[in-house]
């Protein structure tokens, strides 16, 4: 057999059999005295075996490990492994479909919002927080939108027990008497430092007063969640490693608005010790 009759018999393309050829997968023959390559038996039953393999979801190099064990006891290892791996990928498609019909089903939950999907958890978040905003004649604040983004992110990448914890922990700054007006003075005065030069005098009082109502709002839960050195990190974390996230979240912040929440934090420090 020429090499495009052994493709179309085991139902491959010539150039998967070269490419087997070039993995050591299927033996090469020999060129005969006219220059083609003559494939036998032995060739098709060992690339239909190849092809079953690949077929089953096995990727080249366990393909390979299959071959090499002429008794078939690898292969039964393989494909239990092989099971393991698909029955994970099976609940981790459960698990995505789970957070699809929740996006579908229930979409005022704030799952969808602007910096979303988030999950369900952070969604009911924003809805809280949008249904205590809504009777405030307020413009949207450029930094209530990047706490938002920021929770999104912590959304995605931190652990589930993590997030859950700490959005249980911030929930009294939405729910406390008086929580949202703080919440608003806030941002109106981290929002108008945005063109501040700290190397004006008159920055430093804003800076203080910015920084004072950010500490006054944030409540005890939060310093309990995160811990004095967890505090302080955000506070003075310029640093290597896990600090480069700090970094960035600092850089995303006019240097006034960052040193406002430097202090804050030193100042939630200090109430936590009194």
């Amino acid at each position: 057999m020429r090499i495009g009759e052994l493709a179309g018999i085991v139902g491959v393309t010539t150039r998967a059999i070269r490419h087997y050829h070039h993995l050591g997968l299927l033996p090469e023959p020999e060129r005969r005295s006219n220059g083609y390559r003559e494939y036998g038996l032995r060739h098709a039953v060992v690339l239909a075996r190849i092809r079953r393999l690949t077929e089953l979801g096995l990727g080249l190099a366990e393909v390979r490990d299959v071959l090499a064990d002429d008794a078939g006891r690898e292969l039964a290892e393989v494909l239990g492994e092989l099971d393991a791996d698909l029955a994970r990928q099976e609940a981790a498609i459960r698990e995505r479909r789970e957070r699809l019909r929740v996006l579908l089903d229930d979409p005022e939950r704030g799952v969808l919002s602007a910096e979303g999907p988030v999950s369900p958890e952070l969604g009911e978040f924003f809805a809280e927080l949008a249904r205590s905003t809504a009777g405030l004649d307020a413009p949207e604040s450029a930094m209530a939108a990047k706490d938002r983004e920021l929770l999104a992110l912590i959304d995605t990448t931190a652990p589930r027990e993590d997030r859950d914890r700490l959005l249980a922990a911030m929930r009294p700054a939405l729910t406390t008497p008086g929580a949202v007006e703080r919440a608003h003075e806030v941002y109106a005065l981290l929002d108008a430092l945005v063109d501040s030069d700290l190397a004006d005098p008159r920055t430093e009082a804003a800076v203080d007063e910015a920084a004072g109502a950010l500490a006054g709002a944030l409540p005890d839960s939060l310093l309990e969640e995160l811990g004095t050195e967890g505090v302080r990190a955000v506070a003075d974390g310029l640093g290597s490693g896990d600090d480069r996230f700090l970094a960035a979240f600092f850089s995303d912040f006019a240097p006034a608005q960052a040193e406002a929440v430097r202090r804050a934090m030193r100042l939630l420090i200090e109430r936590g010790a009194r």
